[in-house]
């Protein structure tokens, strides 16, 4: 079965249903879930391949975007129940519009050491000198995932570093797979990619320059989204959808050493990235240190709202919605009651 496959489709729209199995006429709840496909959404990807969500009575369908902010429509109108990836200016935007979405968990943060995205510079500007410095940024066509995202207060930090501002770049985005295409055909001089894909772009030759821990420690890069109705209307089914996340959450935290995949435990998650994700050489997956993916669901909020500061000088928000104000810990709370905190195995 593929990830990206929809079942349930009405008029053109995705929408959360209940279906009926074959076997015993057991009821499993359809939930739609929304992915920016890369490495940190592991926890997703272990609780589909490992059972968990089918242990919960669900059936989650995952749908591939290049951002988050790109989900913030299908989920204020409820065509899909859950979002996962940065915490974004057009979602306080719609929050402050009336729209019913809430940040349920983190998803994962950069403690000093655990980087998330990598600044990359296409290896032939190394090459000639055009780029030695941070300062030689300016002028260059950098591809980012989107605007209003926290990879866009990441790219704020990194041009600090070099003394430049937001606009002395021509900044362009895309998702991160198109990221690593662009600089392939030099349709972009850089790029911050994630990782994977940030491995794999060093891997093609070209130069990993600053990665984001160095610029923005303890960095809250995404975070788990619901929209209102899944919330509401079938609040059973969000915590169970949580508790499953989070143990998927927990055995890829357990197959770490020192933020590295080592051993058995290790082989068997990269087994399932290389099968779900989209890099499909293991050595990729064995090669980079990983972000934090907190295995209880914690979520930095001092982190989140100093993202907000920049939306807030980019003067890309447009209401009065506050960080606060999009937060519900309730189905986290309950998914860590029921699971206990974190205990490494």
């Amino acid at each position: 079965m593929k990830r990206t496959e929809i079942l349930c489709l009405a008029a053109g729209a995705i929408v959360g249903c209940a279906v009926w199995t074959s076997i015993g006429q057991a009821q499993t709840t359809q939930v739609t879930l929304g992915i920016t496909n890369s490495v940190t959404d592991v926890g997703f990807m272990v609780a589909q391949k490992r059972g968990y969500f089918r242990d919960e009575g669900l059936d989650v369908k995952f749908i591939d975007f290049d951002s988050a902010a790109r989900m913030i429509t299908p989920m204020a109108t409820g065509e899909m129940d859950v979002g996962s990836g940065a915490a974004s200016a057009g979602l306080y935007n719609a929050v402050a519009r009336g729209i019913d979405i809430k940040i349920v968990a983190g998803k994962n943060q950069t403690p000093y050491g655990r980087p998330s995205q990598t600044l990359v510079v296409r290896k032939d500007l190394v090459a000639s000198g055009r780029f030695k410095t941070l300062a030689d940024l300016k002028g260059m066509r950098i591809a980012n995932v989107a605007p209003g995202s926290s990879a866009m207060a990441t790219m704020n930090k990194i041009l600090e570093k070099g003394n430049l501002k937001p606009s002395d770049i021509n900044e362009v985005y895309m998702g991160f797979s198109q990221q690593i295409t662009a600089l392939d055909n030099k349709a972009v001089d850089a790029a911050l990619p994630a990782e994977p894909q940030a491995t794999q772009s060093i891997r093609d030759g070209h130069i990993g320059v600053i990665r984001d821990y160095e610029v923005y420690p303890d960095h809250q890069i995404s975070v788990l989204l619901y929209s209102g109705q899944f919330a509401k209307q079938r609040p059973e089914a969000a915590r169970r959808f949580m508790k499953a996340f989070l143990r998927g959450v927990r055995d890829h935290e357990d197959s770490l050493v020192d933020g590295r995949f080592s051993g058995a435990k290790g082989e068997a998650i990269i087994a399932i990235l290389t099968e779900f994700g989209p890099i499909k050489d293991p050595q990729v997956y064995r090669s980079f240190v990983l972000s934090t993916c907190p295995p209880d669901g914690e979520i930095n909020l001092a982190s989140l709202k100093e993202d907000y500061a920049v939306f807030q000088k980019g003067d890309l928000l447009k209401g009065t919605a506050t960080v606060e104000q999009t937060i519900d810990p309730t189905f986290v709370n309950w998914a860590v009651k029921e699971l206990g905190p974190y205990k490494r195995r």
